[in-house]
C-alpha cells in the first residue's frame, strides 16, 4: 500500500488555497489507509520568531485540519518537531545536497524578488522538506504547482544518496498534482499566498471576510456592458470552488453577455463560501472547546510516526557508516 504525506507551515490562518490545494486532496487520500500528515512547525521559523505565536498557529493548524475531515483513525497526524530525527536526515543529505541545485529553487528567488530577506532556512528549505519526505518511505506527495519543483529535488537527492550510499536507502517519491485546483488565485490576482497578503481564510469573522471579498478590485466597465473575457474574472474564477458547477456557469454566462453588476457577483461568491465551509465551523467550535483531545491526537500521531523514521534512520546511518 502507498504512503502518501502532506505538510503545512504554521506561519499564518489557513486559507482556502491552503485547502483546495493541499488540505481536501489529503482529506480524500486519506481513505486509503496509509497517510502521514503533519505540521512543519520547524519550517515556519524562517518567518516566525514569536515562541508563543509560532505555538498559537500549530494549535490553529490541527483545529483546522481536524475540522475539515483529518480523521487520526486512517492517518497518522503529528507535529514536525515531535519527531527531531528529521533535523539529523537534513543534514546527512543535505551533505550530498549540490549548491547549484538550491540556488535554482523557483520559491526561494519568488521570496527574494518580494523583498523578503533570505536567511539559510529559505535557502535550505527543499532540504528539509526532502528529509520530511524520506524519513517516512513516503511513496506520494500531493503537492501544488507551486511545490512540483521542490518534489523534483527531493527526488534527485534520494537518487543521488541511494547511488552513493546504497540503493534502497531511501523510497523515491512520487509527485500527485491536482491540475484543476493546483493555484489559486488571491484577492489580487496573483498565487494565493500568506506573503502576498491576498488571502481568504478557511475560518474566521464573518464581517471581515465579506468585507475581504467585496473588497476584490475589478475593472470599470458597467454592469450592462458585455465581457466577452468573463472567464477570466477573478470573482468567477473563485466562485468555480465554491458553487455547484451549472451555478458557476450561469454566473459566468450572465456576466459575459452583460447585465450582471460586480457587486452582485461578489455577493454571490461570499455566500457560496461561506456556505460551503458552515459544517467544519461547527466542528472547529467543538475541537477549540477540547484543547486536550487535540494535543492527545498529535502525541499519539508523533509516536506513530517516530516508529517509521527509527527505522529509516537505523537504515541510513547503516549505509553511510554511521554508528
Amino acid at each position: 500500500m502507498p504512503r502518501i504525506l502532506t505538510g503545512i507551515t504554521p506561519s499564518g490562518t489557513l486559507h482556502i488555497g491552503n485547502y483546495f490545494g493541499a488540505m481536501r486532496p489529503a482529506i480524500e487520500l486519506q481513505a486509503g489507509g496509509d497517510a502521514f500528515y503533519f505540521i512543519a512547525d520547524y519550517h515556519s521559523m524562517t518567518v516566525i520568531t514569536d515562541p508563543a505565536e509560532r505555538r498559537a498557529f500549530s494549535h490553529g493548524i490541527a483545529l483546522d485540519w481536524l475540522a475539515c475531515g483529518l480523521d487520526p483513525a486512517k492517518a497518522v497526524f503529528w507535529r514536525q518537531s515531535d519527531v527531531p530525527e528529521v533535523c539529523e536526515l537534513m543534514w546527512m543529505i543535505g551533505s550530498l545536497t549540490p549548491m547549484g541545485l538550491l540556488e535554482r529553487a523557483h520559491s526561494y528567488k519568488d521570496k527574494l524578488a518580494k523583498g523578503i530577506a533570505p536567511n539559510f532556512g529559505l535557502f535550505s528549505y527543499p532540504v528539509l522538506m526532502a528529509a520530511d519526505i524520506l524519513l517516512y518511505d513516503t511513496h506520494i506527495v500531493p503537492v501544488g504547482k507551486d511545490q512540483k519543483q521542490h518534489l523534483e529535488m527531493t527526488r534527485d537527492i534520494a537518487i543521488k544518496f541511494n547511488q552513493t550510499y546504497g540503493e534502497g536507502t531511501f523510497v523515491v517519491p512520487e509527485e500527485r498534482i491536482a491540475e484543476a485546483v493546483a493555484v489559486i488565485p488571491g484577492l489580487d490576482g496573483q498565487k494565493m499566498s500568506k506573503s502576498y497578503g491576498n488571502t481568504i481564510e478557511i475560518f474566521g469573522d464573518e464581517k471581515a471576510l465579506r468585507k475581504k471579498i467585496m473588497g476584490i478590485v475589478m475593472d470599470s466597465r458597467t454592469p450592462a456592458e458585455p465581457k466577452p473575457d468573463a472567464d477570466k474574472n477573478l470573482a468567477i474564477q473563485l466562485l468555480k470552488f465554491f458553487a455547484p458547477a451549472d451555478v458557476a456557469a450561469d454566473y459566468e454566462n450572465r456576466l459575459r453577455a452583460g447585465g450582471l453588476g460586480y457587486g452582485d457577483l461578489k455577493k454571490a461568491l461570499f455566500e457560496h463560501y461561506w456556505n460551503h465551509f458552515a459544517p467544519y465551523r461547527a466542528k472547529r467550535a467543538e475541537l477549540a472547546a477540547n484543547p486536550d483531545y487535540v494535543e492527545q491526537v498529535l502525541r499519539e500521531g508523533a509516536q506513530r510516526a517516530r516508529v517509521v523514521a527509527g527505522q529509516v534512520m537505523a537504515r541510513a546511518r547503516k549505509n553511510c557508516g554511521l554508528r
